[in-house]
């Protein structure tokens, strides 16, 4: 892999879309990719909570297939572009064994983390994929990767957050897809694990805060055509899946 990819040193010109925006790692890769100079539409469940000075605010919870469509539709007729999908709105369940999870909670875990980037990356795609070097950015987590699955997040006895992990899991496995099917058309796609962060989350404790926890996502959003894609990233450094 090359270890040095092109990088986009500007982003002047080009369009973002970013989901969970109103706080954490969200609004800080929003905030990043808005100095880099990028037209960023910062999408949050309410648009009141999205507090980023030039940001354009778009009401978007991505559980929501009718939300999904006008968001993407108001980009297309506003700008005419999508360059930048950052996956990044997530949900953690409460810290119980699969055997005790609710019904309600793991369906709203899947949905979020899982079916809501599934959704908007599809109806995404026709835009991402009109010019060169369209980039897909999930925020995964290493609770996703089947080769080191007990890190992160845990309950006692390295146990805890079943419907979350899956969902990772399944979000790196998007990844997986669209750099399978689309990578020859031009789309870029990787994941993400931005470490610990101090997150409503994560923990007051954890090591990052949210500006550290969006280094990475943000150096993705920066890859330009041809850099690697469908890999799983930490500290800009590709991790096992």
């Amino acid at each position: 892999m090359d270890p040095d990819p092109p990088l986009y040193d500007s982003l002047d010109g080009q369009v973002a879309l970013v989901t969970g925006t109103s706080r954490g790692i969200g609004a800080a890769v929003a905030a990043r990719l808005a100095d880099l100079g990028a037209t960023v539409y910062a999408g949050a469940r309410d648009t009141a909570d999205v507090t980023g000075e030039g940001w354009r605010a778009v009401r978007l919870d991505v559980t929501e297939g009718a939300e999904i469509e006008a968001a993407v539709e108001r980009i297309e007729s506003e700008t005419g572009r999508l360059d930048i999908l950052v996956n990044n709105a997530g949900v953690a369940p409460p810290n119980v064994p699969l055997h005790e999870s609710s019904i309600g909670d793991v369906d709203r875990t899947l949905a979020v983390n899982l079916r809501g980037p599934i959704l908007l990356t599809g109806r995404a795609l026709p835009l991402l994929l009109e010019g060169p070097g369209g980039r897909v950015v999930n925020v995964s987590s290493g609770d996703g990767a089947f080769e080191d699955v007990q890190e992160g997040y845990s309950g006692v006895g390295g146990q805890g957050y079943p419907a979350y992990r899956i969902s990772k899991t399944g979000l790196n496995g998007l990844t997986a897809y669209l750099d399978g099917e689309y990578a020859d058309d031009g789309l870029v796609a990787n994941a993400v694990c931005p470490g610990s962060v101090r997150t409503d989350m994560g923990s007051d404790d954890a090591p990052r805060s949210p500006a550290e926890g969006a280094e990475t996502p943000v150096w993705l959003s920066r890859f330009g055509p041809g850099a690697p894609g469908g890999r799983f990233w930490r500290d800009r450094a590709p991790i096992p899946w």
